[in-house]
């Protein structure tokens, strides 16, 4: 999802703007920066953002501002919490700007919607899903990265939907008709790929993932 300058008012990118700041500067001042101690973090963040950065040029459109790639909020949410993944966000999008794939006005608005969106459900699925059931390995793993990445996307392109409606760039007939139809093919490798990636860490390397943790998870189950 990539919504261009120009498509809605510019009180919306404005106000985008100012929400945007109020998310980040928490972000920032509270991410826990003392991983970054361990040289393998530097290069598991990074990597994380420069993958994400190749994904995000494999993309499909059906409308403008509507086109789908590969989003991977749920994956960062898992592997870094979601200041890190808020910043990681931020990073890998300012990379399509400079790429030329993102207009600068818009860059706020679209770091919220597909960026800020799902990672807060992942986190308040991730949250509620470790208060309130047994800590099981499939559990966690098919509810938080299958289930929650699938999921996280849907209240993606939702929150999406109801912006350019709401600011008059599509009307909803047209959207509900011709692109809503389409989220279970959007959220279907959202899912699979989140939920692969996830699997294969937290089984090869957990410390990469820093919501798993092997003796809750797996010791004397």
């Amino acid at each position: 999802m990539n919504i261009p300058y120009g498509m809605l008012p510019d009180g919306w990118y404005l106000g985008a703007g100012i929400l945007y700041l109020l998310l980040l500067v928490p972000a920032l001042i509270g991410a826990p920066w003392q991983r970054f101690r361990q040289s393998e973090t530097h290069h598991v963040f990074f990597g994380a953002v420069v993958g994400l950065l190749v994904l995000w040029h494999i993309t499909a459109t059906r409308f403008p501002g509507l086109n789908y790639h590969y989003i991977g909020a749920t994956l960062l949410t898992l592997m870094f919490g979601w200041r890190l993944a808020l910043v990681a966000f931020s990073l890998v999008y300012l990379g399509m700007m400079l790429n030329g794939e993102s207009d600068w006005q818009a860059l706020a608005l679209n770091i919220l919607l597909m960026g800020a969106v799902p990672i807060a459900f992942s986190q308040l699925l991730f949250t509620l899903v470790d208060r309130r059931l047994p800590n099981n390995f499939f559990v966690y793993l098919f509810l938080n990265a299958f289930f929650g990445a699938g999921l996280a996307l849907v209240a993606m392109v939702l929150a999406t939907t109801a912006v350019l409606v709401a600011g008059g760039a599509y009307p909803f007939a047209k959207l509900a008709a011709e692109f809503l139809p389409f989220i279970p093919l959007m959220a279907f490798p959202e899912s699979f790929i989140t939920g692969m990636l996830i699997a294969i860490m937290v089984v090869m390397v957990p410390s990469w993932v820093c919501s798993f943790d092997d003796l809750r998870y797996l010791s004397g189950k």
